[in-house]
């Protein structure tokens, strides 16, 4: 079999708890720019297309974990180190025979490259194993990587198992390897917990497979923080700034204007056309999708919306989930949407919030006005507000969902609307809602 037709495999190592992060949620289930942190690799070795991909994970990770799209789960029972995770997997490969890659779920700043170049390195040497190893500044608690002579991969050793000398290696092992399954299996079966922690090393199946002629190879990082893994909160953060940089960059790349990226924080799957301008402080979050020249902050923040072409959020917006601002439309200062579709060319200036509602076309919202949809009645849904196109509403209107104000209305400022309101009527009145219908056709034709 060819390189070039050989099987690929991708395991991915999920099932540690990482104490050292002190959090009641799982190391690999804490949130980076919109994924989760395993995510991360998951989607760099996706690129490869590997088949299957695998994923190991704890009991205790297993069901927070949930579905993914592509990738089949394994389950660590007992954490017996990453010898065992990966041995665990070996049902789930149903009987795979080809390149096995085996990504640890704590490095997010892996590139489809960097991976890339790994398996061809791999191939090329026809190595049983390949390691990808790095340089970090500070090599600490990483395994050292040992050489011989001539450059091949002698040996991996834990740095809590490593001599003074083998300490002073600033090469370290990344845990990202490209194994060939036949040679990978039996060196499994003979593992022992023979180490300080009693735990089955998979870096001693790599000892053992060059011990036995198996030819062993190093690919080493170009770009050591690609490789970086996270244990604490403080690398969680360093690898966000890492990303929010890539992210911002990719965007800035594609026509976007991005005025401050070291003050934006801008999701994974987040998309953004040509010309968008996005001002300081903002975050954009989820599935958020902006349209052309559509201009957002500062200090706004925007989740799973939709934002047409040439629309302004902001300064101090916050859209929520399921918001559509459509083209021409604006959601000022101090203005909250949820769940709510803003029609084209409307305006809601100031100081008001929109939930679940539906406002036509070329309609002012004046400020401080409020959709009231909250039921006290056990198991009722929430109702929404209607409001037409071409309406004009006053300072200090609450709409109580469910109500419909029709096209070309007017609603009298400080107005609790409680009724429907007809096409072109004046609603208001305080302290009781009137309606005067046809008010705002006769003061047009007079």
């Amino acid at each position: 079999m060819s390189p070039e037709t050989t099987p690929l495999a991708a395991l991915v190592m999920a099932a540690g708890l990482g104490k050292r992060m002190r959090s009641a949620l799982p190391k690999h289930l804490h949130p980076l720019l919109g994924r989760r942190l395993v995510d991360w690799p998951i989607e760099a070795g996706r690129a490869l297309d590997p088949a299957p991909l695998v994923v190991v994970l704890s009991p205790e990770t297993l069901e927070a974990f949930g579905d993914a799209e592509g990738v089949v789960t394994a389950v660590q029972r007992e954490p017996r180190g990453t010898g065992d995770a990966v041995a665990t997997a070996r049902e789930a490969l149903g009987g795979f025979a080809g390149d096995l890659l085996v990504l640890s779920g704590d490095t997010p700043l892996l590139t489809e490259t960097l991976l890339r170049d790994l398996v061809e390195e791999h191939r090329r040497t026809g190595a049983d194993v390949t390691v990808l190893s790095f340089e970090p500044d500070d090599p600490g608690a990483y395994g050292r990587v040992l050489r011989d002579p001539d450059g091949a991969l002698r040996a991996i050793v834990e740095a809590v198992d490593a001599s003074p000398a083998e300490l002073e290696t600033r090469e370290v092992n990344s845990s990202i390897y490209v194994f060939r399954a036949e040679a990978l299996w039996p060196a499994l079966e003979a593992l022992e917990p023979q180490n300080a922690q009693g735990e089955l090393y998979l870096t001693d199946s790599v000892r053992r497979i060059v011990e036995r002629g198996g030819h062993g190879a190093v690919h080493r990082a170009p770009d050591p923080r690609e490789a970086l893994g996270v244990n604490t909160r403080a690398e969680l953060a360093a690898a966000a700034a890492v990303l929010r940089a890539r992210i911002n960059e990719r965007h800035m790349l594609a026509g976007a204007t991005i005025v401050d990226p070291d003050t934006t924080w801008i999701e994974a799957d987040v998309v953004l056309a040509e010309d968008v301008v996005v001002h300081p402080f903002t975050v954009v979050a989820g599935r958020t999708r902006v349209e052309r020249a559509a201009r957002i902050g500062p200090h706004a923040v925007v989740t799973d919306s939709t934002i047409g072409e040439d629309a302004q959020i902001g300064p101090f917006c916050y859209l929520r989930p399921g918001t559509v601002v459509e083209a021409g439309a604006k959601a000022g200062t101090f203005v909250e949407v949820k769940n709510s579709r803003i029609g084209a060319r409307t305006k809601v200036p100031h100081l008001s919030y929109l939930g679940d509602a539906d406002i036509g076309e070329d309609t002012n919202i004046a400020a401080g006005n409020v959709t009231a949809n909250y039921s006290h009645r056990p198991g009722r849904e929430k109702g929404r507000t209607r409001i037409g196109s071409n309406v004009r509403t006053g300072v200090d209107n609450t709409f109580l969902a469910p109500v419909e104000i029709g096209d070309d209305a007017w609603v009298y400022p400080g107005t609790v609307i409680t009724e429907d309101v007809p096409s072109a009527a004046l609603a208001g009145f305080p302290p009781r809602q009137v309606n005067k219908e046809g008010y705002v056709r006769r003061e047009r034709d007079d």
